[in-house]
């Protein structure tokens, strides 16, 4: 039991973060590229459809409480990310903090959980991706045939001379049956989506980090266009405004619809903690990493603050349990191309999700086969690209292949409950490492140390808690499988394990 336990020495760690060469990762991203990755995992899907449901089925316009409840929440594990970033400058996130701090079998945990939420992460956005992509087309009157657009049995029905998934339209009175329906085969447009990204990470981590950048400014110029177009109606519509906001919060929901929309719309906030797996692609990772995590929470958070407000300043809280309640609110204001910029922004928000998810996901396999828990090929690196380039091609194969057959339901919580667990495993490994080695150079350190990881990993475990056991079986089947790997794989090629079985031959 105790070699499972063992850690992975410092020093080690911070000899592999400073190795050079055509067969480590290449150096090149600044606090820009860093904040951009984490906006790029950030803003997805939750600003775009997340705040409307929320306010409507729990919170009402008090969704603004709501979201500053969960950016305070993921502050606690954002702080503690950003000192193990800038202290551990290693590709593997939070499986490599995890070794340093815990021991093997539970870095093992972590990261097989990691590939859990990073490859099934990017399936679901692949799939909410296609939807939306169909939607934007249909703006435009190009419409692609149903059958490519969904994964196998879904169906489609024409409603309004628009192809549309027929759950949209359930409990709305309209006679399905009489409408032009189609049964979906293939998610052709999410396999081709994820397909090309990993083409772009393969080339490089310059070109993947330039293309979401480039990304991230239009899915910020949609979100900013919003901002500006509702605050323009609010100012003119004062009364309608102050209408719609009371009661701030809503007597049928009270105080405990807001702490639970909290809990909904935490989930939005996802993503920050795969800018830490591009540690060891930062220039100067102790001083950017901290900027990078932290940065792209504070901008996130002020976003979706702003956006909360306005959607329920325009919009009645109860009209907005739809499935684009931002388009909803733009088209309210009757400036009808807010609405394609706000569509577009969706689109490019959900690209960037794919892009970031992938990078971390190959990066997590990148350090676990570093240290002999995986397969050799998965930490093989391109001479000439210097990526990951094998562990990106099964990954993104696997992940395209995923988003086109497997419901979107079905992947969604998985996702949550593999962050959560993330976070508990960060938070309570800043709190051992204190106690173990505090006399570590910290660049960055997290404030209120045992406080601010104690209330981190607190916050997680409650969220968990309130999954649906469903979630749980789930993980706990995939963790098992990991397990069986683990035993007849990972330990018996351990370099951790080899170089505790030389010294102890040594010893002897």
């Amino acid at each position: 039991m105790a070699n499972l336990l063992a850690t992975k020495p410092l020093d080690m760690l911070l000899c592999e973060a400073s190795e050079k060469g055509e067969h480590s990762l290449k150096r090149v991203l600044g606090p820009v590229n860093l904040i951009m990755l984490g906006v790029g995992a950030i803003i997805g899907a939750g600003i775009f459809v997340l705040t409307g449901s929320a306010a409507a089925r729990y919170a009402g316009p008090a969704i603004v409480v709501s979201y500053i409840l969960a950016g305070i929440a993921c502050a606690f594990a954002g702080l503690c990310y950003a000192e193990f970033a800038s202290l551990i400058p290693i590709a593997g996130s939070a499986y490599t903090y995890g070794y340093a701090t815990l021991g093997e079998i539970f870095a093992w945990i972590i990261g097989w959980d990691l590939i859990l939420e990073y490859a099934f992460g990017a399936a679901t956005v692949a799939s909410g991706w296609s939807s939306t992509l169909i939607a934007f087309l249909q703006d435009y009157g190009i419409k692609l045939p149903p059958q490519i657009c969904d994964t196998p049995g879904s169906v489609w029905v024409l409603y309004d001379q628009r192809w549309v998934p027929m759950t949209t339209l359930s409990g709305k009175g309209i006679d399905l049956a009489v409408l032009p329906h189609v049964t979906a085969q293939f998610n052709l447009l999410a396999f081709l989506a994820i397909i090309v990204i990993t083409t772009i990470l393969v080339i490089g981590i310059q070109e993947s980090a330039t293309m979401n950048t480039t990304i991230v400014f239009v899915k910020l110029f949609a979100v900013l266009t919003f901002i500006a177009v509702a605050a323009g109606y609010v100012f003119h519509h004062q009364a309608q405004t102050a209408a719609n906001l009371h009661p701030f919060v809503p007597p049928s929901y009270g105080w405990a619809g807001v702490i639970r929309a909290a809990g909904v719309v935490f989930f939005a906030y996802i993503g920050f903690d795969a800018v830490s797996t591009a540690a060891q692609e930062a220039k100067n990772p102790q001083r950017d990493m901290p900027i990078g995590i932290l940065g792209s929470l504070v901008i996130c958070t002020t976003l979706y603050i702003l956006v909360s407000f306005l959607l329920t300043g325009t919009v009645h809280y109860t009209r907005l349990n739809v499935g684009a309640p931002v388009s909803l609110a733009i088209r309210e204001t009757g400036v009808r191309w807010g609405s394609y910029v706000v569509n577009a922004g969706a689109l490019a928000g959900l690209s960037t999700v794919m892009l970031v998810m992938l990078l971390g996901q190959s990066r997590v396999f990148y350090s676990m086969s570093r240290d002999g828990l995986l397969w050799k090929w998965a930490g093989e690196i391109h001479p000439k690209f210097r990526t990951p380039w094998k562990s990106s091609i099964v990954v993104g194969i696997f992940v395209a292949c995923f988003a086109a057959v497997v419901p979107i339901g079905v992947l969604g919580e998985l996702v949550s409950i593999g962050t959560l667990l993330a976070f508990v495993i960060v938070c309570a490994g800043i709190w051992i490492l204190r106690i173990r080695r505090p006399e570590l150079h910290r660049p960055f350190k997290t404030p209120l140390v045992p406080f601010v990881p104690i209330m981190g990993m607190l916050v997680s475990l409650l969220m968990m808690v309130f999954l649906p056991w469903q979630t749980w079986l789930r993980m706990i089947i995939w963790l098992v499988i990991g397990m069986v790997i683990y035993f007849t794989y990972g330990r018996h090629h351990s370099k951790v394990q080899a170089a505790l079985a030389k010294s102890s031959t040594l010893a002897g």
